[in-house]
């Protein structure tokens, strides 16, 4: 539904997803789902209304019992401001609930797993990222998942050459 903002004009709706990590599904599997806030410059969320983002070199850090995304690149736009120094690869804190942290701490460090950002997506006008906690694939376990997709595809036109 477009709203109405203070100048009159109709608001245009946010798409939901920002960014998507696909090498992630890929390369783990992920055991459990997260999702946690994002402290932003104001630069940066204008970046992410146009799209300006890439996830796939992304990692989540635990420091001193608080989450930070490292790697998760969100390019300055043109027209950004002159007077804030845009850094592309800033080192950005993740915002969760205390026990949760707690939680992923004990998971992280005694069962060999890691944190990955999976998505970047709107929710009520904030940006917010969902975190896997995911365990690496092995590559005979990377082969099964191409050879699982391919045969998806040879399902799906088989399907389409019936339907013709």
């Amino acid at each position: 539904m477009a709203t109405n903002n203070a100048s009159g004009k109709a608001k245009k709706p946010l798409p939901a997803r920002i960014a998507d990590n696909k090498r992630a599904r890929f390369d783990y599997a992920i055991e459990d789902t997260f999702e946690a806030g994002m402290v932003l410059e104001g630069w940066e969320v204008k970046a992410l209304r146009q799209g300006k983002v890439q996830l796939t070199d992304g990692y989540v850090v635990i420091r001193n019992h608080e989450l930070f995304i490292i790697g998760c690149q969100i390019n300055a736009l043109i027209s950004a401001s002159t007077h804030v120094r845009a850094d592309a690869v800033r080192t950005k804190k993740l915002l969760l609930k205390k026990d949760e942290i707690t939680r992923l701490v004990g998971k992280v460090e005694q069962r060999g797993y890691t944190l990955v950002p999976l998505n970047l997506h709107w929710k009520n006008g904030r940006v917010k990222c969902d975190i896997g906690l995911a365990k690496g694939k092995a590559e005979y376990d990377k082969r099964a998942t191409i050879k699982e997709r391919e045969g998806k595809r040879e399902v799906e036109r088989a399907m389409k050459e019936r339907s013709r």
